[in-house]
């Protein structure tokens, strides 16, 4: 490990083909106040940033740039991908710091092997209300309405493919998880940096918001009444969607249109006797 009164060195440097000076800072020891935000990240992802939180990977840093509701404060890579970012930092803030640290110290500085190599530290423009996301929506618009949803798996996934079907916007109760988790951010592959989102509230009183706004609440579950193909859609609707385990809750499922996905029946087991 580096010794720990080493000093990181800043030099502007340009990257090949890219034409533009950028702030390259060389990290030499995990204890610089420079690279504070990225330390020990797992814990750090438990209890929150202030506001900030941690994007991974070369694709999500892409997303992180190209969002208008969020911006980088600091890039922090492995010395050796630096020269593969070339094109995807042309459209970094040019006066966004880029912290390069060799293996040993960004491990050190994460608490475990960054094996991507590409962090990003971003932070959100401005936060945004419930009713002013349902105002900005166009007239013929799709919402997601999530509840319950504590894994950060799940709402990643659900994120990238709000993303792929067009959905409008995404809106969590106050029991779902932060889709800035970290691993929130890399199920999603940048789509929760780029799905408008609002976070918080008791479910019930957002399924009256959407209504309020003229959004039909349709919520899927496996007991639903309908199948969902043929369920014609309204010009603005709102998925509800539950946990996996237990689903919606049934007081919340009684007051709602409900649709079902049909599955394919289980196969039957061949004996191998």
């Amino acid at each position: 490990m580096p010794d720990r009164g080493a000093r990181a060195t800043t030099s502007p440097d340009k990257h090949r083909g890219s034409g533009r000076q950028l702030r390259i800072i060389r990290i030499d020891d995990p204890n610089d106040e420079r690279i504070a935000g990225y330390r020990d990240i797992r814990e750090r992802d438990l209890v929150g940033r202030e506001g900030r939180f941690v994007a991974e990977g070369k694709v999500v840093l892409a997303a992180l740039f190209a969002a208008r509701r969020f911006e980088a404060e600091s890039v922090l890579v492995l010395e050796n991908r630096l020269e593969g970012l070339a094109e995807t930092l042309k459209a970094a803030p040019a006066d966004l710091p880029v912290l390069v640290a060799p293996a040993a110290v960004m491990d050190a500085i994460a608490g475990f092997p960054i094996h991507r190599g590409i962090l990003a530290l971003g932070r959100r423009r401005a936060p945004e209300t419930l009713e002013a996301l349902l105002a900005s929506l166009p007239r013929r618009a799709t919402l997601v309405v999530l509840v319950g949803l504590s894994n950060h798996d799940n709402v990643g996934a659900i994120f990238r493919n709000a993303a792929a079907f067009g959905a409008d916007a995404v809106i969590l109760d106050e029991a779902s998880c932060d889709p800035l988790y970290r691993k929130a951010i890399r199920v999603s592959v940048g789509a929760a940096l780029k799905v408008p989102f609002v976070r918080g509230g008791d479910a019930a009183q957002i399924v009256e918001a959407v209504q309020r706004h003229g959004f039909e609440p349709l919520a899927l579950s496996p007991a639903g009444a309908e199948d969902i193909r043929a369920v014609r859609r309204p010009e603005r609707i709102a998925l509800v969607l539950g946990t996996e385990g237990t689903g919606l809750p049934a007081g919340l499922l009684a007051g709602m249109r409900t649709a079902c996905i049909a599955m394919a029946p289980q196969p039957v087991p061949i004996s191998t006797r």
